[in-house]
C-alpha cells in the first residue's frame, strides 16, 4: 500500500486509504444525510400542474409524485441493479446504501467484548453487529457509519464507499437544486501564486482550483497574514508610480 489517498492522491499515512480531507468529506455527507432526505421529501410533489389553456405547462396531468425523489427515499438493493438495456434512471436508495455499507463494514470488523475479568477479547471468527441503538432509519444508519468511518478508511473498499456516497449526493443535489456554499479566498495560492483558493463548507481544507494545493484554515490564516500586507504595499507603490507617470505625461 502506498501513501497516496485513493481519492485525491494527496499524501496520507501508510495505514489508511483515504486522507483526512476525504474522510472529513465522507463524514460531512453522512452527517448531512438526514437533512438531505428531508429535502427530498419536500421535492416529492411534482413541480408543475396540468397544462392550462394558452400556458406552457404539461399537456397531461403529472404523476402524483416525483419518481426521482421516490426512488432515493424508497426501499431497494444496496448494490446497483443489472441494467442490460441502459434505461434505468434511479440510483441506490439512501436507506439501502447506508444499510448495505453498515453490514459490509460490520462483517469486516472483528467482534470485541469484555470477559468477566474486564479484559478486552477479540473474536477472530466473529464480527461486529451492525445494529444502531437508535432505530433503523437514515439518521441511525448515518450515525453508525460515522462511528465506524475511522476503521473503514483503513480498508481498500473505502474508495468504493466514498464514490457511492459522492454519486448519491450528486443525485440528491440534482433534484433539490442545492449545493455546498463556496467562498473564494483573497490570498493567492502559496504554490502557483494564482488567486484560485476556494473554501467549501463541507471540506476540511481550502483548495487551489488551479494546482490542487490544500491548506488547513489555520495554515491559510498564517499565509494570508504574511502575504496580504506585502500585496497591499505593492499595490500602493504601483498606484503611486502610475500617478507620477500621468503627471509627467501631462
Amino acid at each position: 500500500m502506498n501513501n497516496a489517498c485513493s481519492i485525491c492522491g494527496h499524501v496520507t499515512t501508510a495505514d489508511r486509504y483515504l486522507c483526512e480531507g476525504c474522510e472529513y468529506q465522507a463524514r460531512t455527507w453522512l452527517r448531512g444525510m438526514p437533512g438531505q432526505a428531508a429535502l427530498l421529501q419536500a421535492c416529492l410533489p411534482p413541480a408543475a400542474g396540468p397544462a392550462q389553456r394558452g400556458g406552457t405547462g404539461r399537456a397531461h396531468s403529472p404523476l402524483p409524485l416525483d419518481l426521482r425523489a421516490l426512488d432515493l427515499l424508497g426501499p431497494g438493493q444496496p448494490v446497483p441493479v443489472d441494467d442490460p438495456h441502459g434505461d434505468a434512471t434511479g440510483g441506490i436508495p439512501i436507506g439501502a446504501l447506508l444499510t448495505g455499507w453498515a453490514h459490509y463494514i460490520a462483517a469486516d470488523v472483528p467482534a470485541v467484548h469484555r470477559d468477566r475479568h474486564g479484559t478486552v477479547r477479540i473474536e477472530r471468527h466473529g464480527h461486529a453487529a451492525a445494529w444502531p441503538r437508535t432505530g433503523t432509519g437514515i439518521t441511525a444508519w448515518s450515525t453508525w457509519l460515522i462511528g465506524y468511518l475511522p476503521y473503514a478508511v483503513t480498508r481498500p473498499y473505502s474508495e468504493v464507499m466514498y464514490g457511492q456516497l459522492e454519486d448519491l449526493m450528486r443525485q440528491i443535489q440534482h433534484i433539490t437544486h442545492t449545493r455546498e456554499r463556496r467562498t473564494a479566498k483573497d490570498a493567492p495560492c502559496p504554490v502557483c501564486r494564482g488567486f484560485c483558493l476556494v473554501q467549501r463548507e463541507d471540506a476540511l481544507h481550502i483548495t487551489c482550483q488551479n494546482c490542487g494545493h490544500r491548506l488547513t484554515p489555520e495554515a491559510y490564516d498564517a499565509h494570508r497574514a504574511i502575504v496580504l500586507p506585502a500585496l497591499a504595499r505593492t499595490a500602493i507603490l504601483m498606484q503611486a508610480a502610475h500617478a507620477t507617470a500621468r503627471q509627467a505625461a501631462a
